[in-house]
């Protein structure tokens, strides 16, 4: 009635809501972005042959993660594949949260026709990164996309915004599909040469009539004059190293893997298989034609190969003509040592702030002291238990049933062992599920020494770590004098070329269980992988609990409800209790800082 006092419609809670969360809400906190995913077989032809790949939301490659620092990410996948799934996401840390690793140390997979939720923050990360299906070789058919995570506001980029941002990724193909592909490789078979490379899920342009049949779709990346694009190029392919480059244009290089680096023109890039690099490239030509972008296969000596050469085009909005004539020319594709000295030549920016406005070099890890050493071998394949597979330190991993993590929580004995050696033993190769004991915030050397015909490249979830040497021949104690103790690039995938070896030094601050790995799926399939466990000691509030919604197998098969009784796929219904809850709090204070910036407007 007119006059009487009114109501506040705003409940204590909610009130008491206001409060607590105004900080990170009404004044800008960590937002949350939310996905539906599905994971499924679809046709395409990207060499002209009419194959299954896997697509997401029906797009191959799938579609690109786009967010900024510290954001909290919410992908509910469902599993439309004839086969479990799990998605892991190249580079990213997930600081304090190894259960939303996606590898088969730290999750349960995925079964057909059921879906899951990852819930990460992408904390004090920037940079360019990917993510694919992790298991059962998956990733040679596809299910691939990029992940960009972007600088606050309030931390500037190391320079000028780009007029434009092109994702392409790159990689060998077959048109084998990658059942088949995997079971060549137990039985101990070549894959042989690929059928080609693909840029962006395209084959190559009609640049010879005799190489290329006609029909085949390609990419065309379209620019404009005068302008300068970041190029984000990942290696998303099955075990080929590819030499990168664009007809005429400098490729300044700016970061990979989430670091910044001292900014270098190249003409050309060696991009090893699972790594991720940008480059600034600036359209200063005539554009009297177009100009050929070209991945092509290095450290190949057939000729064999001369046909897998993925070509894309760039075209200028006042392109004169197509391009035509011979590609330009990639570096000797024997020569390791040129591409070992590129690889020495790419640094940290120790200036440039990253997540954190401090600098990247304020992290002084050269003057910090070593605690463990891990000298890591690898062999080619060999028969072992009338199997073929591959060694780290004479140990082909033997996934569990259980993953690791799991078995971690439950405290179940004898599903793994802390022993992993430090250097090869003078025994013969097995099969076992050895697992490194790493200590927490422990500072741990290991090199990698390559003792196979082919480039390895090895990734480590939930780090990066510094490139400090690489070498050909046998490390040694005295091979430390080479090292970069001051600004050697941080990040998560490096190359160890044949018969040599790289140094990589890591600060263990993130608990939990991670995947060390070859990215090389040939190698990676038949066990060249192993896990490293870092615990803290103390108890930490701040590691996640058990996530409610998590797929049990295994010896914990019991405790597994059936799909239907956990969740429906959808944003809101799949998620587990926790994201339920963070999805009602952050509607009810969206509301609520409505609410009071319409009072305080008025």
């Amino acid at each position: 009635m007119p006059g009487a006092p009114q109501c506040c419609c705003v409940p204590f809670f909610f009130f008491f809501l206001l409060v607590w969360w105004w900080p990170n809400f009404c004044l800008g906190g960590d937002p949350y972005v939310f996905f539906d995913w599905t994971v499924s077989y679809i046709t395409a032809a990207p060499l002209g042959t009419k194959q299954e790949v896997i697509g997401i939301n029906g797009q191959f490659p799938g579609p690109i993660l786009n967010v900024t620092t510290n954001w909290n990410v919410v992908i509910n996948v469902k599993n439309d594949l004839d086969e479990p799934l799990l998605l892991t996401w190249n580079g990213i840390q997930h600081r304090k949260n190894s259960w939303q690793d996606g590898v088969s140390g730290t999750n349960c997979p995925i079964p057909t026709g059921w879906n899951w939720t990852y819930q990460f923050q992408v904390k004090d990360q920037i940079g360019s990164f990917f993510y694919f299906p992790s298991q059962n070789y998956q990733r040679a058919a596809g299910g691939y996309g990029g992940i960009i995570i972007s600088n606050r506001d309030v931390i500037p980029l190391p320079f000028l915004m780009p007029d434009g941002d092109i994702t392409l990724f790159i990689g060998d193909w077959y048109t084998k599909n990658h059942k088949k592909q995997r079971k060549d490789i137990e039985n101990g078979k070549d894959l042989g040469v690929p059928d080609g490379i693909l840029i962006n899920g395209f084959g190559p342009y009609h640049y010879d009539a005799a190489v290329v049949p006609e029909g085949i779709a390609y990419q065309t990346i379209n620019v404009e004059p005068g302008k300068t694009y970041r190029l984000r190029v990942h290696n998303v392919g099955t075990s080929t190293s590819l030499n990168f480059r664009i007809q005429n244009h400098n490729l300044l290089l700016v970061e990979t893997e989430g670091s910044y680096t001292v900014q270098q023109n190249y003409t050309n890039m060696d991009i090893h298989v699972g790594q991720s690099y940008s480059f600034l490239v600036t359209m200063d030509q005539n554009a009297s034609s177009d100009y050929y972008i070209v991945a092509s296969p290095q450290f190949v000596n057939s000729s064999d190969w001369d046909k897998a050469k993925g070509v894309g085009i760039l075209h200028y909005s006042n392109s004169l003509g197509p391009a035509s004539g011979p590609l330009p020319d990639p570096p000797n594709v024997l020569d390791t040592y040129f591409s070992m000295n590129q690889a020495r030549s790419i640094r940290w920016n120790v200036s440039a702030g990253a997540a954190r406005p401090n600098p990247q070099g304020s992290f002084k890890y050269g003057e910090i002291t070593v605690t463990d050493v891990y000298v890591i071998l690898n062999r080619p394949a060999e028969l072992i238990d009338g199997k073929w597979r591959t060694t780290l330190n004479g140990i082909s991993y033997l996934p569990p049933a259980t993953p690791l993590k799991l078995a971690q929580q439950f405290n179940i004995s004898g599903v793994y062992k802390l022993d992993f050696p430090y250097r090869l033993m003078k025994r013969p190769a097995k099969l076992d599920t050895s697992v490194i004991n790493g200590s927490y915030k422990a500072f741990m050397e290991i090199i990698f020494q390559n003792n196979d015909t082919n480039v390895q490249s090895y990734h480590l979830d939930g780090y990066a770590f510094f490139v400090v040497g690489m070498d050909f021949g046998v490390w040694t104690e005295n091979s430390r004098g080479t090292y970069n103790k001051w600004d050697g690039v941080a990040r998560s995938t490096t190359q160890v070329f044949p018969g040599a070896w790289t140094a990589i030094l890591v600060y263990l601050d993130n608990p939990g269980i991670w995947n060390l790995r070859s990215e090389n799926l040939n190698s990676w399939y038949l066990g060249l992988e192993v896990y490293v466990n870092v615990v803290n000691p103390e108890i930490d509030q701040s590691e996640p609990l058990l996530p409610d919604n998590t797929i049990y197998c295994g010896l914990l098969s019991s405790l597994q409800k059936d799909q239907a009784q956990r969740v429906k796929f959808s944003s809101a219904a799949s998620m587990s209790g926790a994201g339920r809850r963070v999805l009602l709090a952050f509607v009810v204070i969206s509301v609520v800082c409505y609410l009071f910036n319409e009072v305080k407007d008025v």
